[in-house]
């Protein structure tokens, strides 16, 4: 752990593949604190959710386009990551602590709402936290920013934040994405789909969501990772 407190927080950088960020975290002796990790994929994946098969994956597909296939602790839909693509933060909240709450659907509303002053902090117009159940439709259970989920983030009628939460009797964990682009073509290309379904479910979801430069002005013109090490930094100043 890096040892750096911000509000209470203490702050890790974690650098690795998507199976080893999806791995067992924070360390056991730390589950006692709030902990938030900025989480940086050094290769491009593939992570499906915890009750997708693997093979919703083309291995063949994937192999050519050099992603690899990680699956997270957590549920919903498949998510494409890779180096300086998106913005990951995972967060754990121990048992007990003031922003727990025992009920799975408000409890993840807390990170939506930090995630919505950020997203005001960057110019993104019309954002609200998503309230109540998950919005379900012909693709959301495939793809993660198909659907909505309790305390994802919308900017309009697009999702801009995926949010998912693994609970444990220490805590649960938090994780939370925002893609830079939004491009259903690159994630739909290495599934194991025909080209008449992967055509019919590109057309639904490129209204579905968006990423960062398609709602931000103020990050258009920056660099990938100038734009991550900046919503990195309005994040967590909102812990503070």
């Amino acid at each position: 752990m890096s040892g750096a407190l911000r509000g209470g927080w203490a702050v890790e950088r974690r650098t690795g593949s998507a199976g080893e960020l999806q791995g067992p975290w924070p360390a056991p002796a730390d589950r006692a604190g709030r902990v938030v990790a900025v989480c940086s994929v050094l290769d491009p994946a593939v992570v499906v959710g915890s009750t997708q098969r693997l093979d919703v994956v083309d291995p063949g597909r994937a192999a050519r386009a050099g992603v690899a296939v990680a699956q997270r602790g957590s549920g919903g839909g498949a998510v494409l990551v890779a180096p300086d693509a998106q913005v990951w933060l995972d967060l754990w909240l121990p048992r007990g602590d003031v922003l727990w709450d025992d009920d799975v659907i408000r409890s993840p509303r807390w990170l939506g709402e930090a995630w919505r002053r950020v997203l005001l902090d960057l110019g993104v117009p019309d954002v609200r936290v998503h309230d109540g159940r998950a919005v379900h439709n012909a693709w959301s259970r495939l793809v993660c920013f198909a659907g909505t989920g309790p305390g994802e983030v919308v900017t309009g009628a697009s999702k801009i934040v995926g949010l998912s939460q693994r609970r444990t009797r220490h805590g649960a964990r938090f994780s939370s994405m925002a893609p830079l682009s939004w491009d259903p073509a690159a994630l739909l290309g290495v599934l194991a789909l025909d080209a008449d379904d992967a055509r019919r479910a590109g057309q639904a979801l490129a209204s579905l969501a968006v990423g960062l430069r398609g709602a931000a002005p103020s990050v258009a013109s920056r660099r990938d990772h100038d734009v991550v090490d900046l919503v990195h930094e309005v994040f967590l100043r909102q812990l503070d």
